[in-house]
């Protein structure tokens, strides 16, 4: 942005925002990764022993989990014993700051612990507290554990997913859990600008199934409106075509000519005019029902030369098309490169790993740094710092809290359970 220098550029729009992050594995993580993102400070509040599961997941690095790091990066760790007094205090004084839970036990977890939304609606007014569970806290469901897997089965998409003739897939990456963590992450940015009006906090009730009915695009009207149910297609868009993969000489590639022009474009980059012209795909709904057909005279063409030259020329024409890359393309993707979305994260060690930056450009706020490795939290590594900052003025307390629960080695699994995930 002209004018703008980087020391002028803040670290996000929500700095100044404190998140207590009760989550754990992937849903709650990723949403409280995004406001970490976004500027926000994350204080990760963790159980003892082991912290959160994904600590234990690997691949790893120099024993410390990169399944961890990727989506706990730029947060604080601190373990509490919800049983232990001084440790109750202290989260007491943590949540008189805190702008924002996030929690993703099972319904009635976070109750049973005396921080449950109720209660901390009428003490702490002010906090928009986000429960993330596998099928929220109302219906004959809620009570059961929703795992991502789950939730795919039971939504519908892993139906949808896969070849017609094969069996229903998971789709590559934890759909469930990004999807109820983007959906919470946009019920929390709705409900703090909602404070700024009437100064009040509120509760965000997601559930997993829920994001998984919102996400299905059309699917539900499909079968509403036609009474048939939707099927696996592939690679395919069961409305658009061509809107699917083809083969070149060396291998497949994408076409998504999503309209009449387009297809008369790619038609005319094919080197094929007359394909425009043929009664059977004159429209897209022609072409979505003389689908075989279609795919049939376009590769009759694209088999006889590589995906680079179809790309190149597909492009030239403004016609959508893309390589079906393999995850390691991603790293060197110019276009990536160009918005600095690769980052570094790493743990307490010295080696990093790279993985997706913050995919959010705000103007006027500072973009990814791609050269600084963002470092994820050790287990119960702000511990000291946190008991300073709250406790200024108590110093024998913050000493006393900090040894108890050091040296007890209470366990608060008990306090603090599995996610709903």
């Amino acid at each position: 942005m002209q004018g703008t220098t980087a020391q002028d550029l803040k670290k996000g729009p929500l700095e100044g925002i404190t998140v207590l992050d009760f989550s754990r594995v992937l849903a709650g993580p990723f949403c409280t990764m995004v406001l970490a993102d976004l500027g926000a400070r994350v204080i990760k509040i963790e159980k003892f022993g082991t912290g959160d599961d994904t600590r234990a997941f690997g691949p790893f690095v120099a024993d410390e989990s990169a399944y961890f790091m990727c989506f706990n990066r730029g947060k604080e760790s601190i373990v509490l014993d919800i049983k232990s007094p001084r440790d109750r205090e202290l989260l007491e004084r943590l949540l008189d700051r805190a702008d924002i839970v996030v929690e993703n036990f099972r319904p009635g977890v976070m109750e049973r612990l005396g921080y449950g939304a109720e209660r901390l609606a009428k003490t702490h007014p002010h906090i928009v507290y986000a429960s993330i569970s596998g099928f929220g806290h109302t219906g004959p469901f809620s009570d059961l554990p929703g795992y991502d897997m789950v939730v795919q089965a039971m939504g519908g998409v892993m139906s949808l997913t896969g070849w017609p003739d094969g069996p229903p897939s998971r789709v590559g990456t934890s759909f469930g859990d990004l999807g109820a963590a983007l959906f919470a992450t946009v019920g929390i940015l709705s409900a703090l600008y909602k404070r700024v009006q009437n100064a009040q906090g509120t509760r965000v009730d997601i559930g997993m199934l829920d994001c998984q009915a919102a996400l299905m695009e059309t699917a539900l009207a499909r079968y509403d409106v036609e009474g048939k149910v939707p099927g696996r297609t592939g690679d395919s868009h069961p409305s658009l075509a061509p809107f699917e993969s083809f083969a070149a000489k060396d291998g497949r590639f994408i076409i998504a000519a999503g309209n009449d022009t387009l297809f008369m474009l790619m038609a005319d980059a094919l080197g094929s005019p007359a394909l425009a012209l043929d009664p059977r795909f004159m429209t897209n709904d022609m072409r979505c029902s003389n689908r075989p057909a279609m795919i049939t005279a376009i590769e009759t063409i694209t088999t006889r030369e590589p995906i680079e030259h179809w790309v190149a020329k597909l492009n030239e024409a403004g016609v959508p098309c893309s390589p079906i890359n393999t995850i390691d393309k991603l790293f060197d993707h110019p276009q990536l490169k160009a918005r600095n979305m690769i980052v570094k994260v790493k743990g307490q060690g010295d080696r990093y790993i790279r993985t997706a930056g913050n995919p959010i450009r705000i103007v006027g706020y500072a973009d990814n740094d791609v050269e600084t490795p963002a470092v994820s939290p050790g287990l119960n590594q702000h511990r000291e710092a946190i008991l300073n900052e709250l406790m200024a003025g108590h110093g024998a307390y913050s000493n006393a809290a900090s040894d108890d629960t050091a040296s007890t080695g209470v366990d608060a699994s008990s306090s603090l359970p599995r996610a709903a995930e």
